[in-house]
């Protein structure tokens, strides 16, 4: 049972398993409004305030989401490096013009 407000794991692995292609744009946007309320609920409502279910529904999707953020710095990084080689290539082609 998920506390108050909150989608309990069985709600958010019924939203999981149905691809998005397969929704209508109204049920994506009830998904990514659900999820980013958790996100924040998950982070905000102290834990010693959560039922066991939510403590534990909470701690395996942050993971999910951690994991996620993490990759997206990896991939920003990425970018970053590949965009300052860019530039590095040009400003060498561009020196041995004169």
């Amino acid at each position: 049972m998920s506390d108050f407000g909150r989608q309990g794991l069985g709600d958010k692995m019924e939203s999981a398993v149905k691809p998005d292609s397969e929704k209508s744009y109204a049920e994506q946007a009830k998904d990514k409004a659900a999820s980013a309320y958790e996100s924040v609920a998950r982070e905000v409502q102290p834990d010693s305030q959560k039922s066991n279910t939510q403590a534990a529904t909470d701690a395996l999707t942050g993971t999910k989401d951690d994991a996620k953020d993490s990759g997206e710095s990896y991939l920003d990084k990425a970018k970053d490096l590949v965009a300052d080689a860019q530039h590095k290539v040009e400003d060498f082609l561009n020196s041995n013009k004169k």
